[in-house]
């Protein structure tokens, strides 16, 4: 059994050795040969770490109450730099009311979901009421985007489980908070974001401030730095 054993291993290191002679491995990194001599480099380096092919941590930036006529452009511009999609839960009334900027983020691959058509507490509705809000919010983004959206967020987090069943809709809801709603301090919204999110973590933002955009934008770069991946809503429920 031995001499296998030595047969093999010899066998191993006089393969390596003609790779290394004949070229294939170049710097840690394997070439492959075509039949006109021409070499391509394999996406595969040697010696490579598990590391290197780990999933990264993913989290999940969503955005309240837009589209904002200015500030949501900006988002979506600084989304689109850094090619990072995001969840928006838009106000129905805003939705008829900047119908392009809908188009655009739908058309950049973010999600798109329902926030009522007038931020009404929807513990406070009617069942009747209640299917008229979502109803009218779920029409009008179909009506632009040409798909219909399951994602609901309730205002102010005002939700029982009977009206997802009622309503057919899947309610999500946050981790993080950083109550941008009550400051224009851009700073503080980022730092309270950066050192409270953790993976899987779903951050409560909104697009209608211009500073809640630009610490978006701060934080986006921050987190990818820490190794995080931002991804919408769907990927982490689905996970």
């Amino acid at each position: 059994m031995w001499y296998r054993l030595l047969y093999g291993t010899i066998s191993f290191l006089c393969f390596t050795w003609l790779l290394f002679t004949w070229g294939v491995i170049d710097n840690g990194k394997i070439k492959l040969i075509r039949m006109n001599d021409e070499t391509v480099e394999a996406s595969y380096e040697a010696g490579g770490t598990n590391e290197q092919y780990q999933e990264k941590p993913k989290i999940a930036l969503t955005f309240d109450d837009g589209p904002h006529p200015s500030s949501t452009p900006v988002l979506l511009d600084g989304l689109a730099g850094r090619n990072v999609k995001v969840t928006f839960f838009v106000i129905g009334e805003n939705v008829v009311k900047y119908p392009k900027i809908v188009s655009r983020e739908a058309e950049e691959g973010h999600i798109i979901g329902n926030h009522t058509y007038s931020h009404v507490d929807l513990t406070k509705m009617s069942q009747e009421m209640t299917e008229c809000e979502l109803g009218k919010t779920n029409t009008a983004i179909e009506e632009i985007t040409g798909k219909k959206t399951e994602y609901m967020r309730p205002p102010y987090g005002a939700w029982k489980k009977e009206m997802e069943e009622n309503t057919g809709m899947i309610a999500v809801l946050w981790n993080v908070d950083p109550l941008d709603w009550n400051t224009d301090n851009e700073t503080e919204i980022v730092n309270k974001v950066v050192t409270e999110t953790e993976e899987n973590d779903i951050i409560l933002l909104h697009d209608c401030y211009l500073s809640s955009v630009k610490a978006a934008l701060r934080i986006i770069d921050i987190m990818q730095a820490k190794g995080y991946e931002f991804v919408t809503v769907d990927e982490l429920l689905l996970d």
